[in-house]
């Protein structure tokens, strides 16, 4: 019952009240994937610009709209968020998945060859798109599933430790960035282009990202996904329902608390870009909250009527981001011959006709969700 990002081999039903009224399955974790996807896709359809530009700067449309960004160095924003929801997912999912294919297995073995492999290909997808992006070959670790498939390596090698251990090694992954980072610039160690990470990148691949990413984040971003490993093995004991969530909840606030706290204080600054340990509580403290809320709303409440439309697609995560990466802008560009040909003649203003597309494009790319949804067509790697 490979149920969720990167782990899950759908067995999907052929029906969607079925598929929205599961019995033993985690309908929220589904949704808070698919959610998760559905904003990443729409990036890809060129969704946000076309937002920001509706709306001139200095003006409130223009400040919410940029929360769909990035932010440039210290500080916090929603498009920041979508990374560690990204992992924390993946680590939610495994104790579901892996711990079955533990506890089935006669060989440990096999199963580890299995992790592997998929953290291999995982590595290579996320190398490749930077190939894809630079039109040549290049050696570039900043891709999201480079970094994961060190982050499920990473989780899966504590997995079924006892909840005492996670959590002290997810502290010390913190604390060994903390420190990598102050030992190797006391003064100032969080400067853009000269820090410890930008370091490691002109050691390892003798460049500098053009945003001033870095490819150790892989090291503090473990943390999510073993917070995640960590909720999973929680959510699947005999605990009541609203104690869980109560968890959830309480863990997020205390993460929140710290994370800006650390930023507040000046001790450490919130910086995703080479994901700081404020960021990474922050980050972290947010996604704990997303899972409460979601498991409170859909699998408690049973609101799940509106979950659907994201739910498909997540159930082909890594096939759709892939071609969402890749293919999105053609697709983009290929409507747009189509959308402006009709919208021009008549008057449509260029902002308007931009996020039409990009509406367009998006409904492309949800169809294509949808189409292999209809036709059981379900990748895994």
């Amino acid at each position: 019952m490979f149920h969720y990002l990167v782990w899950v081999n759908f067995q999907l039903p052929p029906m969607k009240k079925a598929l929205i009224s599961p019995t033993n399955r985690l309908v929220s974790l589904d949704a808070y994937r698919g959610i998760t996807m559905f904003l990443l896709i729409a990036e890809s359809a060129l969704l946000y610009q076309a937002l920001i530009g509706l709306f001139p700067e200095n003006t409130w449309g223009h400040q919410v709209t940029i929360q769909f960004t990035h932010h440039p160095w210290n500080g916090l924003r929603f498009w920041d968020l979508i990374q560690p929801f990204f992992m924390f997912i993946v680590g939610v999912a495994m104790p579901f998945s892996l711990n079955k294919r533990l506890e089935s297995s006669q060989e440990s073995s096999k199963v580890t060859r299995h992790v592997l492999r998929r953290c291999l290909l995982l590595f290579l997808f996320g190398t490749g798109l930077h190939c894809v992006y630079n039109q040549r070959l290049v050696f570039e670790l900043w891709n999201v599933l480079t970094q994961l498939s060190f982050t499920i390596l990473f989780t899966y090698l504590f997995l079924r430790q006892p909840f005492k251990v996670q959590l002290a090694v997810s502290i010390g992954l913190l604390v060994l960035t903390e420190l990598m980072y102050r030992i190797y610039q006391p003064g100032a160690p969080f400067v853009k282009g000269e820090n410890f990470g930008s370091y490691m990148d002109m050691l390892m691949m003798g460049k500098l990202s053009p945003g001033h990413w870095v490819a150790i984040n892989c090291i503090p971003t473990a943390a999510h996904t073993l917070w995640g490993a960590m909720c999973g093995n929680y959510l699947r004991k005999s605990v009541p329902d609203g104690e869980k969530v109560k968890r959830f909840v309480v863990a997020g606030i205390v993460a929140l608390v710290l994370g800006y706290g650390l930023d507040l204080l000046g001790v450490t600054p919130i910086i995703k870009r080479i994901c700081t340990s404020s960021f990474i509580l922050a980050s972290g403290g947010w996604a704990l909250l997303a899972l409460g809320l979601f498991y409170w709303l859909v699998d408690m409440k049973k609101v799940q009527s509106w979950t659907f439309p994201f739910i498909l697609v997540g159930m082909n995560p890594i096939f759709i981001y892939l071609f969402a990466q890749i293919l999105g802008r053609w697709l983009f560009n290929f409507i747009k011959i189509f959308s402006f040909g009709i919208m021009e003649p008549i008057g449509v203003p260029e902002p308007g006709m931009q996020l039409i597309n990009a509406i367009l494009t998006l409904a492309a790319l949800w169809y294509l969700c949808f189409f292999l949804y209809r036709k059981k067509i379900f990748f895994k790697i």
